[in-house]
């Protein structure tokens, strides 16, 4: 499901722009939308902190009362927020603004359905795109995104797995190793090594019977058996890939 927030003091211009979006939603029935309604910036970032709440879609006002939609757009992006953004203003003073903070579109009200459904297009089939290249983890209990070449190998560690990154981090994550390799297999880069690994294949430099170099200069130590079904996956992979 995605989720759509509209941001805006003024009731008229919420329920305005809540029934576009259903009507441009009535010509995308193979997705499931969810439209939710803000009234001023600081309910919206209440909803968003930590994270729990992560609408794909954004269109934010920008002249409101306590906080503006440029000063919350800003927020949003230091909370680590990846959300599309589409600023809709009365004045076009703030569109630099608007880039500043990674908008998708600043329109001028009144906006009409012609301006706005060519934008929503482009922004879908844009996340459709993205999500491709992404998996939703909750991560040290939070809700994080991570792109699936980032990830270069998992290991159990009883309750709480551990993920390790291409830059050298990690995280904790409360499920089992099946619950993640379900949300990974698809992609043709992660294999299981035994009971307590899943490893991106795109980062091992080199194996042998012992072990596996990695890319970020860690080795994983090989269970026994281990050693001739990854051999086998490894070349399968990259063969795969050179045709």
């Amino acid at each position: 499901m995605y989720h759509i927030a509209i941001c805006d003091d003024e009731i008229k211009e919420l329920e305005k722009t809540e029934r576009y979006l259903k009507a441009w939603l009535g010509g995308h029935k193979d997705y499931e939308f969810r439209i939710d309604r803000f009234d001023n910036a600081k309910k919206l970032l209440e909803a968003m902190e930590g994270n729990e709440y992560m609408p794909e879609f954004l269109l934010l006002d920008i002249y409101m009362p306590g906080k503006t939609g440029i000063a919350a757009a800003k927020e949003l992006r230091q909370m680590g927020s990846s959300s599309r953004i589409i600023f809709l203003t009365t004045s076009t003073e703030h569109a630099l603004e608007a880039f500043g903070v990674d908008a998708d579109q600043y329109l001028v009200k009144p906006v009409t359905e012609k301006e706005l459904y060519p934008v929503l297009d482009k922004m879908l089939e844009g996340l459709e795109k993205e999500q491709k290249s992404y998996v939703l983890f909750r991560i040290d209990g939070t809700n994080c995104r991570v792109a699936f070449k980032d990830i270069v190998y998992c290991e159990a560690q009883g309750k709480n797995q551990r993920i390790h990154f291409a830059d050298g981090s990690y995280g904790q994550m409360r499920m089992t190793m099946t619950e993640i390799y379900g949300m990974l297999s698809a992609r043709g880069e992660f294999t299981r090594v035994g009971v307590s690994y899943i490893v991106n294949l795109d980062h091992i430099n080199s194996l042998n019977g012992q072990e596996i170099s990695l890319d970020t200069g860690k080795s994983i130590y090989l269970p026994r058996g281990a050693y001739q079904p990854l051999r086998e996956r490894y070349f399968a992979y990259y063969c795969e890939e050179e045709r």
